[in-house]
């Protein structure tokens, strides 16, 4: 059996995990410098999530969502409260061609412009997601290997949850993507429903907002506090429950994002590849592909993640079941060499 990836030699692992642990230091950092308050936690629908609360004027507190109880996130708390000094810009820079140099991947730089812009705006900090292809990209630095086929394409996703948002942000959050977006002066024009900005020079270079089905329907959904219009998507919230922060690698530098937990990705790609139309065949030969890569790598090296999380969307229901069984055969079709169907069996 051929692997659908390879591990990077333990220098690229080593240069990018500190990386990565710089990047998230400078986001922490950007998120509570200099600003009077504390850490704190809340549990909302089992799940421990980490904020920083502040006074921002008598009698009224504002929260900073930071990230879920995870061992990175405490890390970096406990090294804010030991005052660590942080990698200056420069640093980080020499760290992510460092990084490069040693085989990790970078996304594009015009991609990587529009991802840098949206966090600088605070994007990502207020629960925006990366999502899509370059969140299949990131995987591969956050894992240490390198796909065999990237299965790549020129459109951005992002993702909010929007008004069915299930972490509580602060009330007081504002962020212009828009104006992010507007401020780059590369050309994005949005189109009717506002939530797809194209690139009349680059007709494959579009960038949508996303995100899950809500009690509109799939009408378009405009979040005044972000500036931004999302376009619902049946099963989008597959992908967005419980994100995890990672760090994308630029040319430039580095960012830090949220992207979806693989298993939850790989597994989703496969329900949206049964609902592509007949004239978008080609996207659903590419989410097989990225679910087939993450899926080889996540049964060789986390069985019981995969087995998990195949339940639990077999358990939300009759359409979900039928989705995933015909992706999943779709799967083994596709790639007979990779025996899924055999070691989904032997993890389940």
């Amino acid at each position: 059996m051929t692997s659908l990836y390879r591990s990077l030699p333990a220098s690229a692992q080593a240069a990018f995990s500190g990386l990565d642990v710089a990047t998230r230091q400078r986001e922490l950092e950007r998120c509570v410098a200099d600003l009077p308050g504390g850490f704190t936690t809340k549990v909302v629908k089992g799940r421990t999530y980490w904020y920083y609360q502040l006074k921002t004027q008598p009698g009224k507190v504002s929260q900073i969502y930071l990230g879920p109880d995870e061992p990175p996130i405490r890390e970096l708390i406990a090294s804010h409260r030991d005052g660590v000094r942080l990698a200056g810009a420069q640093a980080i820079r020499s760290m992510a061609r460092a990084a490069m140099e040693y085989g990790c991947t970078a996304i594009p730089s015009a991609h990587g412009r529009v991802i840098d812009r949206l966090s600088d705006y605070g994007f990502f900090r207020a629960g925006g997601m990366l999502v899509g292809t370059h969140a299949f990209i990131a995987y591969q630095n956050h894992f240490g290997v390198r796909w065999v086929n990237g299965a790549m394409t020129l459109d951005l996703d992002f993702a909010h949850a929007g008004k069915n948002l299930s972490i509580a942000m602060q009330s007081d959050v504002r962020v212009d993507t828009r104006g992010a977006l507007e401020s780059l002066q590369m050309g994005f024009i949005p189109v009717v429903s506002q939530t797809t900005y194209k690139k009349p020079d680059e007709p494959d270079f579009d960038i949508d907002f996303l995100t899950s089905v809500g009690r509109s329907g799939d009408a378009p959904v405009h979040i005044s506090a972000l500036n931004v219009t999302l376009q619902p998507l049946r099963f989008m919230e597959l992908s967005m429950e419980s994100p995890m922060p990672a760090t994308v690698l630029l040319r430039s530098g580095s960012v830090a994002v949220n992207v979806p937990r693989p298993e939850r990705y790989a597994l989703h790609k496969l329900i949206v590849s049964q609902l592509r139309p007949a004239e978008m065949r080609h996207k659903a030969v590419k989410d097989i592909a990225q679910a087939a890569h993450l899926l080889d790598y996540l049964l060789t090296e986390d069985a019981d993640l995969v087995a998990d999380m195949w339940h639990d969307v077999l358990a939300r229901g009759k359409s979900w079941e039928s989705k995933l069984t015909a992706g999943f055969s779709s799967l083994c079709r596709a790639f007979p060499d990779q025996g899924f169907d055999e070691r989904l069996a032997k993890a389940s």
